[in-house]
């Protein structure tokens, strides 16, 4: 593909058939991990997982770096740093790709369990931005941990597998709904209303709520009280499928963000010997602000630089301030039934490959990074170069859309950094989808910046 950015020619108009195939292999591969990765806690999971079948070892353990070895942090079992060390010293500068892990979801509160006239529900509280309506009548897995008084841990996973049991958000029916139907979509379900239904068995002396605490006292040794020592999650239990009779794209749940996450740790994966150390962030807490220890805006990130820093004789300052940065998160692609709200010059549409997106933030660029001239031509530079199809892209109208990255968190550390990543329809969405082409050339993208 000789072309690169181009608004008259999609992705597929500009590929030769050994791209075209590569394009769908590389699909089947993200869905896997789409499919096990459905949690931040499970992501890291196999994230390490892949990372350390690929040689990496955690730095933790590590008296000194030399060029080539591969490196992790693992923070707190929910955020994940990968590092290949490159050839040039590290105050020279490092190459840095930043994404999230984490997704909009329905999480479990504290004191969850409660029965209502026959039926056990679990009381949920939303996270991140949803259109509650969409939570209702789909099928949801519980995915997540509980600490019992011992403080033994409990992994909890009930729902993915064809067999398992789901749990269920009800809604009213239509016949019924003539108040409920005049509100706004807004209104119309409340985030108290979503409850998920967990169970309704009774037995000869027990009510449905003892039941359902006695099932989870023997099949895991939980009480009642250890809901407030767990997180536990409820995500969309549907696997990804290929969309359209053509298959070029792909729906999900959690594209925003692991369609980036996973193509930044492949490309980590796939670094062997870079001249410029390469560093890759796959971290929590995106979708509620990017705090808490396993969020962007923690010092983990820092931290990390100071232990490369440290080992290299070097000051964390100099490193950073050397330093590129693509933060790989998504972006809202055009969708022509909704082309009120995009701004059709400048939004990224699907099948057009990478979107590199200068700003993000609201309104008056409220919580953007707001990348530089230098380093929005530093980014053209490179994926010219290599060839990668990439295209420029905001989010919405200037007084209608808005949103945040992690750019933010990492340009705060003196880090020149651009956002970058694959352009999606219905974000947030319990079901979002995304063009396979722009996964790959995601993909492409990182391994060019890294190169």
């Amino acid at each position: 593909m000789k072309e690169t950015y181009s608004r008259t020619k999609s992705v597929w108009q500009r590929m030769d058939a050994d791209e075209r195939q590569a394009v769908m292999d590389y699909g089947e591969k993200y869905k896997a991990f789409l499919d096990v990765a459905r949690t931040e806690r499970l992501a890291a999971d196999e994230i390490i997982r892949q990372a350390e079948a690929a040689g990496f070892k955690p730095v933790y353990d590590m008296d000194s770096l030399k060029p080539g070895d591969k490196v992790y942090w693992n923070q707190k079992g929910k955020s994940v740093i990968l590092a290949v060390i490159g050839e040039e010293p590290v105050h020279a500068g490092i190459k840095i790709v930043g994404s999230h892990i984490d997704s909009p979801r329905l999480d479990l509160k504290a004191n969850p369990v409660h029965e209502q006239d026959g039926i056990v529900y679990f009381r949920t509280h939303y996270y991140g931005g949803i259109k509650k309506y969409q939570w209702t009548c789909i099928p949801l897995a519980l995915i997540g941990v509980v600490y019992t008084k011992d403080g033994k841990k409990v992994d909890i996973n009930i729902g993915l597998k064809d067999d398992d049991p789901i749990f269920y958000v009800s809604d009213l029916l239509i016949h019924m709904a003539q108040d409920q139907m005049k509100k706004t979509l807004a209104e119309g379900i409340t985030g108290e209303q979503l409850q998920a239904i967990a169970g309704t068995n009774a037995e000869e002396d027990l009510k449905p709520k003892e039941v359902f605490m006695k099932m989870l006292k023997d099949t895991y040794g939980i009480e009642e009280e250890d809901f407030a020592a767990a997180e536990l999650e409820l995500v969309p239990a549907t696997k990804s499928r290929d969309v359209g009779f053509d298959r070029s794209m792909i729906g999900a749940y959690g594209h925003d963000d692991r369609v980036c996450a996973y193509p930044i740790l492949m490309a980590e994966i796939d670094e062997k010997s870079p001249e410029y150390t390469s560093v890759t962030i796959l971290a929590d807490k995106e979708e509620t602000g990017s705090n808490g220890p396993t969020g962007m805006n923690s010092y983990f990130l820092k931290d990390f630089i100071e232990d490369l820093a440290d080992m290299a004789g070097c000051k964390v300052r100099h490193v950073a301030a050397n330093s590129h940065c693509f933060s790989a998160d998504v972006n809202a692609a055009f969708d022509p039934i909704y082309g009120e709200v995009h701004e059709r010059r400048n939004a990224s549409y699907i099948n057009y490959g990478v979107v590199v997106t200068k700003y993000t933030g609201a309104r008056g660029k409220a919580g953007t990074n707001d990348a530089t001239a230098e380093m929005m031509g530093f980014a053209r530079r490179i994926l010219d170069a290599e060839h990668v199809g990439w295209q420029t892209g905001e989010l919405g109208k200037v007084d209608q859309g808005g949103g945040g990255t992690v750019a933010m968190y990492v340009s705060q550390h003196n880090i020149d950094t651009v956002d970058l990543g694959v352009p999606v329809l219905s974000m947030h969405a319990p079901f979002e989808v995304v063009a396979k082409a722009d996964v790959y050339m995601t993909y492409r993208a990182m391994r060019a910046f890294y190169k």
